[in-house]
This record gives structure tokens, C-alpha cells and sequence, in this order.
């Protein structure tokens, strides 16, 4: 009976404790759940206050940077942002430079900077992608130090960086040669194309050196009932260009080019031209805005392929030009326009003005409007070959034909609309999210 009451006992015991152990499990784990709650409200307020960003950036991968930066908030409408961020890039001849305006709006207004990141050719899309998104995570701390969020901030320096002097085996020389060839053709119709380039730049803060040497070859062959129409083309030209800094706004340098045409008629065109070129703005500042002149002196002894209409078989011609380039990337768009005018010293009615413009203005939230075109006026076509063109030669365009004027032009409107707030990335069946888009 004693055992039998201490075996009760037991069980009783067990139980119990079992019953204990359960209910302090279950507030051990009811307090983990509202502390992990409380964690997840805590988080959500402190990014509600953490910085709203546009960033304004044709070439980014815009999906890409809100994966990889998801301690800022994102908007699709520049106005509503704290902190826009305006990136535009320039070709090197080592790859490509970026620069990236950060400035402050509403709250954070009168808070800029400007930081560059520059991207090798060596490099993959990827890595690009990884570097610009660092730099711009460096050009934010400024901002996101002044707002909740920054408690949630770690900054980490590798240590296995190191200081290291460049040695550049190849002094700034970069080289790049290609060749092409393209072959198509039907029952009645064949073509032939050839064409291949080399090239040799030297880039440094106070001297820019470009050469470079294209050739093209063209072969068609028209078939219509028992008629064969052959048609060639054939270009070749060199171009050099070099360039000494002068300080912030001025350069001086030359241009050296050689062509031989069937299209223009020209067999040897020599064109030696030094030239000096004048920038309002500081040069420093390129990728944001520029104003340049640039004042071009050649003499261009000639050789033609046929007598020109002029009677000529070859001249020597003195030449003098002038062009005026205003490039602005703003937040209400860019523009980049040029107007040239040049003309012979033999007679000065033989002249060419041209001037070709590119705009995209931002009207109003998502809406911009875009401007391609330009157009010249041209009274200096020396080489026109008295002979005249041929029917084939019009309607091939394999000849240069007399003209007073050309022009191209281009417009329409792009609007985009719909949350300024999305920043939900689902790359599945490869979509993007955002707004719906119309270009007309």
C-alpha cells in the first residue's frame, strides 16, 4: 500500500512538472513572439523615417539597387523625395566615369555632394553594378545619420585593402581593333559588307590623344527578270585628334583627318586643322553642365575621283570653322545642343551652318517631353562630279546629290504614372514593377 501511494506520487509529480515545463515554454515562447513583434514595429517605424530617395538615372539598374539598399524609401517622383540623386557617366578611355550629384529637399535641403566612381572596361556589368551601388551607400550616410534608421547602421572597413602605387605597363594606352563581315541575299538580290576599324587613345588629365582608322567595302547585286544592276560602295578614313589643357576653361590642340570616298567623290582629302576651344563653365564640372567654343583653322588639299562641276581635278582649300556645345543635365532634364558654322576663305559663300539638339524635358510628375533633330544649310559641296549621277546612283544613294539643306527631327511625349511608393521588386517571368508607361 506504501509503494502503491509513493508510485501515485510519482505520477503525480510527473505530471506536474510536465505541466510546468509546458507553461513555461509557452511564456518563454509568448515572450519571444512579443519581443520579435515588437523588434518587427520597431523596424517599421524607424524605415517609415528613413530617407525618401529618387534616383534619376537612365543607365541604372534601378531593381538592382533597391535589392542591395533597403534602408531608404523609394519614389517614383522627384518632387516627393528627400534626396534626389541625379547619375550621369562619360566614356573614358579605360572605361567609364560616373558621377553622382546627391541633393537634399525638403527636410535635408542645402545638403549636397558629388562623388565619382569609375568603372574599368575590365570590368563585368556586374561589378559595375556592385560599385555604383557602394558609392551611392556612402553619398547616403550623410542623410540616413540624421534619422532613426541609422541605429540599424554597421560600416565595416576591409582590412585587407591596401595603399598601392599604379603601374601602368601600357602609359595610358588603350587599343581596340575590329573587323566585320555581313552577307545576305535572296533569289533576285545579294550583298556583301566589309568593315573594320582600329583605334589607339592616350587619356590623362592634361593630354588626350585619338587616332583611329575605319575602312568600309560594300558589293550589291540586283536581279530583275533578265537585268543585272551591280552597286559598290567604298569608304576610307583617317582621323587624329590631340588635345593640351590649358587650366579649368581653356584647351589647344589640332585635328588631322585623311578620306577617300565614292559617296563624296573624293580620292584624297587631306585636312590638317589646329584648333582651340574655350569652356564657360570649369571643366571639372562636364558631367553636369558645359558651354564650349571651339575655333577650327584647316588648309585641305584635295583629289577628287571625277571633274567636279567646278572643273577641278584637285585644289588646295583653306577652311575655318566655329561651334558652339551646350550640354545641362538638371533635374528638370538634359539638353545637349551644337551649333557650327564653317566656310572656304576662296569664297565665302561656300559655307555649311548646322545645328542638331537633344532634349528631354520633365513637364510635370512623369511626364517629359522628348526633342531629337537638327538640320543644316549647306553651300559648300566642292566635290559634286560634273558628270552628273546615274539613275542607279539616285535611287541607291551611292552618290552625293546637290542639295541646299538637310534635316532630321524627332518629338513626342512619355508619361508614366502610378504609385510613388512601389518599391516591391519581383523579378518572376522577368517583369519589373512600377507604373504603366505610353510613348507617342
Amino acid at each position: 500500500m506504501k509503494e502503491f501511494k509513493i508510485r501515485i506520487l510519482r505520477i503525480k509529480f510527473k505530471k506536474w512538472a510536465f505541466i510546468i515545463s509546458l507553461l513555461m515554454c509557452s511564456v518563454i515562447y509568448l515572450e519571444a513572439f512579443a519581443f520579435s513583434q515588437t523588434e518587427q514595429s520597431q523596424v517599421e517605424a524607424q524605415k517609415k523615417s528613413a530617407p525618401y530617395v529618387f534616383i534619376d538615372c537612365e543607365m541604372c539598374d534601378l531593381d538592382f539597387i533597391r535589392i542591395e539598399m533597403k534602408f531608404v524609401n523609394y519614389v517614383n517622383e522627384r518632387k516627393e523625395a528627400q534626396v534626389y540623386i541625379l547619375i550621369t557617366s562619360q566614356k573614358t578611355e579605360a572605361g567609364e566615369e560616373y558621377t553622382l550629384s546627391f541633393s537634399g529637399q525638403k527636410e535635408f535641403e542645402g545638403s549636397n555632394n558629388i562623388l565619382k566612381y569609375y568603372a574599368e572596361k575590365t570590368r563585368t556589368a556586374d561589378e559595375v553594378k556592385k560599385g555604383l551601388v557602394n558609392t551611392l551607400k556612402m553619398g547616403l550616410m550623410r542623410y540616413v545619420a540624421k534619422t532613426p534608421i541609422s541605429s540599424r547602421i554597421s560600416i565595416d572597413f576591409l582590412e585587407k585593402v591596401k595603399p598601392t602605387s599604379v603601374v601602368d605597363k601600357w602609359n595610358f594606352w588603350v587599343f581596340s581593333i575590329s573587323a566585320d563581315g555581313f552577307f545576305s541575299g535572296d533569289q533576285i538580290y545579294k550583298m556583301r559588307e566589309v568593315f573594320s576599324s582600329l583605334s589607339a587613345n592616350r587619356v590623362t588629365p592634361n593630354v588626350k590623344i585619338r587616332l583611329s582608322i575605319n575602312a568600309i567595302f560594300e558589293r550589291d547585286e540586283y536581279r530583275y527578270e533578265d537585268i543585272v544592276t551591280k552597286s559598290s560602295y567604298d569608304s576610307q578614313s583617317f582621323y587624329g585628334l590631340i588635345v593640351k589643357s590649358l587650366g579649368e576653361h581653356w584647351s589647344i590642340g589640332g585635328f588631322f583627318s585623311a578620306s577617300s570616298s565614292s559617296y563624296s567623290n573624293i580620292k584624297l582629302s587631306l585636312n590638317p586643322a589646329p584648333a582651340i576651344e574655350y569652356d564657360l563653365f570649369p571643366y571639372s564640372q562636364s558631367t553636369r553642365k558645359q558651354l564650349r567654343f571651339l575655333y577650327k583653322l584647316g588648309f585641305k588639299p584635295v583629289r577628287y575621283r571625277e571633274e567636279t562641276i567646278y572643273d577641278k581635278k584637285y585644289e588646295n582649300l583653306w577652311n575655318e570653322s566655329l561651334s558652339v556645345t551646350l550640354e545641362l543635365k538638371r533635374k528638370w532634364g538634359t539638353m545637349s545642343t551644337t551649333l557650327e558654322g564653317a566656310h572656304y576663305f576662296h569664297d565665302r559663300k561656300k559655307y555649311h551652318l548646322e545645328l542638331w539638339t537633344e532634349m528631354s524635358l520633365r513637364i510635370f510628375k512623369g511626364l517629359s517631353f522628348d526633342i531629337y533633330g537638327g538640320g543644316a544649310r549647306i553651300h559648300d559641296q566642292l566635290f559634286l562630279p560634273k558628270a552628273g549621277a546615274s539613275k542607279e546612283d539616285v535611287l541607291l544613294r551611292r552618290r552625293e546629290l546637290e542639295t541646299d539643306y538637310q534635316y532630321y527631327f524627332s518629338v513626342g511625349l512619355s508619361y508614366t504614372f502610378g504609385s510613388i511608393y512601389s518599391k516591391v521588386v519581383n523579378p518572376r517571368f522577368g517583369g519589373t514593377s512600377g507604373g504603366i508607361s505610353i510613348r507617342m
